[in-house]
């Protein structure tokens, strides 16, 4: 099965799941209370690093260095405000993670580690020659 339509069906049950749970301890006015508390401190700190991922991207530029970081940071910071945004615990708490600079190097470098693994692998690693027959033909004319 297609990993996001998986997702697209798991995720909203996770939340009505998590909806049901925490809202049968701390009540159903208090839940929706805390769903829209999550949501605006959520995006007003993500534009809040947003701001200074860009103040720190520029500076980079700056110095002539590549804002590769700031780039990939303003990216998930995009992503956790949108799942801030989406109702829900569950998505609340993988947008909070998401917006701290502490978790967000650590998943970033999880990340890096698996994709340099799977560039060093030699079973991914295809050797051949080639001959550039366009100069060949060239010359003969």
């Amino acid at each position: 099965m297609n990993t996001v339509l998986l997702l697209i069906i798991l995720v909203p049950i996770l939340e009505i799941y998590l909806f049901i749970k925490i809202g049968s301890q701390i009540g159903a006015i208090t839940t929706i209370s805390l769903i829209f508390v999550t949501a605006i401190i959520g995006v007003f700190y993500a534009r809040y690093e947003g701001l200074n991922t860009l103040k720190s991207g520029m500076s980079q530029l700056h110095k002539n260095q590549m804002p590769l970081f700031e780039l990939m940071s303003g990216a998930a910071l995009a992503i956790a405000a949108l799942l801030l945004i989406i109702p829900g615990f569950a998505t609340d708490t993988l947008g909070f993670l998401m917006i701290f600079p502490l978790t967000r190097k650590i998943i970033f470098n999880s990340f890096a580690n698996k994709r340099k693994k799977g560039v060093h692998n030699k079973e991914h690693l295809i050797e051949g020659e080639y001959e550039d027959k366009d100069n060949e033909n060239d010359q003969k004319l």
